[in-house]
């Protein structure tokens, strides 16, 4: 019996798969999508680890071209817990009769590119596919990253994974250790300080955070926000961020002191990580001079909250203000309490799980009844390397990318014709749902383009990225990496959180508009930086 066939096969069922398969179905292609998760959600099927929460307000994070669904869907709050995230993707599955296309606990094995009938065939764990098209969706933060410490399976209490968080976990009255303090980090801590029994955060590096500023959203908000919401999403696909906030800013090498602490302090108030970077100064991620004046702000705030000075020494940074901006809804005020601690690694590192805790290179050891590694994600790429992906003359994605990943403006890479990647290497730093819509549109039209080159020639066709295509882009990349203080600091940004991983750019820095632009020059051309194949080739 032959695979069933599919136009176009999609391979992870979040914001985007979800928004991919409703683009296609209205062209009238027949798509599948499989997840080996147990229902929609993506990224917000598997994280739902306490405090979890989006770092974009409520109403920009959702799908914008469902203009009924925007005035109508209901929220409470100004950001979403991570609960709430996932039951708007149910609720716009189910509203749009999506789920009878998914196909759920179903992992994608292997991918190989045909030259003989231009189809992939699909490998999963419930059987193969064929299709035409073939749309990686996998997330951009999807696949958890264990540090690689020895003895886990030692421990006899519970070692959990911010990424792999259980249904049921009973945390009250235990002795709990965080490792990791980044944005995940930072939401567990803040969230389980109250019911554990006692809670150390192993630290490597003191990070900054802002306040969230979560607050009710008032009838008098929603109403102001329904009547804007044209105008809103149009700044939003114009922006760097997509956030929402206005970016025209002065720089702060040209304003007082007095004005830098007052805009400062107004971002403070207001709350965001991402509004404190984007909606203050223009020149935060680019001038030292700029960047240190933030961090001289954010440290005095640590001065001002954390009483005890020993953790408050732990907890202030010393380095630039140039990583993922973290929001928090009370981390610095939850050192506060008596059963919070902080443990230094920086310079007395975690050598070994034991069977009852965690030993530190000076031999202490920290008696402990659970474990979480809040330890981040192998990002942008990780998951790729989970499928053995093999384009054309036996091409494999994972010798292609061994030193690092290329691709054609983060939507396609040289060598796998008709593969296209959502939020693939090289996204920019923004809030997804506007990066993956203008993705989305992207691949939508270049499959378009490819079935209308088909109907005319009357025989197959296929499209590829050139080399140069893939190399134009990543070197584009760097231009724009090199100018950022980002570069500063070894974050998973670059690869630096991840062992062995490649040292480069994973990321697009230049923001949401330009990224837009670029995908649209690429289109306008024609798909210059893309090769159409024939058969005849």
């Amino acid at each position: 019996m032959s695979p069933p066939f599919y136009d176009v096969l999609v391979v992870g069922a979040g914001f985007g798969g979800i928004n991919q398969l409703y683009t296609l179905l209205k062209f009238g292609l027949t798509v599948k999508v499989v997840d080996k998760a147990g229902g929609p959600g993506g990224t917000w099927y598997w994280n739902r680890y306490p405090g979890a929460m989006s770092d974009t307000t409520s109403a920009l994070y959702r799908f914008p071209w469902d203009k009924e669904d925007l005035l109508t869907y209901p929220w409470t709050h100004n950001y979403l817990e991570a609960k709430e995230i996932l039951a708007y993707l149910e609720h716009f599955v189910d509203r749009h009769d999506l789920r009878k296309h998914m196909q759920f606990d179903t992992e994608v094995l292997a991918a190989t590119w045909s030259e003989d009938d231009y189809t992939w065939r699909v490998e999963t764990s419930q059987g193969v596919f064929t299709a035409r098209y073939f749309i990686t969706a996998l997330g951009v933060l999807s696949d958890p990253n264990w540090p690689n410490i020895p003895g886990r399976e030692t421990f006899h209490g519970d070692i959990l994974h911010t990424a792999r968080w259980p249904e049921k976990c009973d945390l009250k009255g235990k002795r709990v250790a965080v490792v990791g303090n980044g944005s995940t980090g930072v939401q567990v801590i803040t969230t389980i300080a109250p019911e554990v029994g006692s809670l150390l955060s192993f630290q490597r590096r003191p990070l900054y955070t802002v306040p969230a500023g979560k607050r009710p959203v008032t009838k008098e908000d929603r109403a102001r926000i329904n009547e804007t919401w044209d105008e809103v999403w149009q700044q939003v696909r114009d922006s760097i961020g997509g956030v929402g906030v206005d970016e025209n800013k002065p720089k702060a090498t040209d304003v007082s002191p007095e004005e830098i602490e007052r805009v400062f302090q107004e971002a403070w108030d207001e709350g965001g990580g991402f509004r404190f970077i984007l909606g203050t100064f223009s020149d935060l991620m680019m001038n030292e001079a700029a960047n240190r004046a933030a961090c001289d702000f954010l440290r005095a705030k640590i001065a001002q909250i954390v009483r005890d000075p020993e953790k408050r020494r732990k907890l202030t940074p010393t380095t630039l203000y140039n990583r993922r901006p973290i929001s928090d809804t009370g981390y610095y005020e939850t050192f506060n309490r008596g059963n919070v601690d902080v443990v230094d690694t920086a310079n007395n590192a975690i050598v070994e799980v034991t069977s009852d805790g965690l030993k530190l290179a000076d031999g202490m050891v920290y008696q402990l009844d659970v474990i979480i590694f809040a330890t981040g994600y192998d990002a942008f790429d990780g998951p790729y390397k989970r499928m053995n992906i093999v384009g054309r003359d036996g091409l494999t994605l994972r010798e292609h990318w061994r030193n690092g990943p290329s691709a054609n403006v983060a939507a396609a890479t040289a060598g796998f014709p008709n593969l296209f990647m959502i939020n693939g290497p090289t996204v920019p730093l923004a809030n997804i749902p506007p990066v993956i819509e203008a993705t989305v549109d992207f691949i939508t039209r270049a499959i378009s383009h490819v079935e209308e080159l088909r109907r005319q020639k009357q025989h197959r066709v296929a499209m590829v990225p050139t080399p140069e295509g893939d190399t134009a882009w990543i070197d584009f990349c760097n231009m724009v990496s090199d100018a950022m203080l980002f570069k500063t600091a070894p974050s998973y940004f670059y690869g630096a959180n991840v062992e062995g991983k490649a040292q480069t750019a994973y990321i697009f820095f230049g923001g949401l508009g330009l990224f837009r632009q670029k995908l649209k020059e690429c289109e306008d051309s024609g798909y210059a930086s893309y090769t159409f194949i024939e058969p005849s080739e």
